[in-house]
């Protein structure tokens, strides 16, 4: 997960921003420590989620079923950011959520009646 792309710097002000910046923190941390390590991480990271025959907004919807499947919160909500950011309507989210849980059940589903519209929601106020 690239976090050039985030923002700069500036107080969180509410819970999915706090989660955002935390990891960002934890992984800033983990890059001074692990140099070689975050830098192949990013660049592979970065390859997988570059345009190709599947756009990015399409591998973003796939990354948040992944991340509700696999009930990994961090990811859900920087997902969801990034549905978002590459022009997702919140049908798309919601039908991409919707495939999830055919899956994952009810753990999915708990994930995005909560944390994912509190995403969506929090994270479209700061776009307006």
């Amino acid at each position: 997960m690239e976090w050039s792309r985030l923002e700069h710097y500036h107080e969180p002000s509410n819970s999915i921003e706090e989660a955002l910046h935390d990891y960002k923190v934890g992984l800033g941390v983990f890059t001074e420590k692990m140099p070689d390590l975050a830098q192949h991480y990013n660049a592979f990271t970065e390859a997988c989620f570059k345009e190709g025959v599947l756009s990015q907004k399409e591998k973003q919807l796939i990354a948040l079923g992944i991340s509700l499947y696999s009930q990994d919160e961090y990811c859900i909500i920087y997902h969801t950011k990034g549905c978002i950011d590459q022009g997702a309507s919140e049908e798309e989210i919601l039908e991409a959520v919707g495939v999830t849980a055919a899956f994952g059940g009810g753990a999915a589903m708990s994930q995005a009646v909560t944390l994912v519209q509190e995403a969506m929601t929090e994270l479209n106020q700061q776009n307006h």
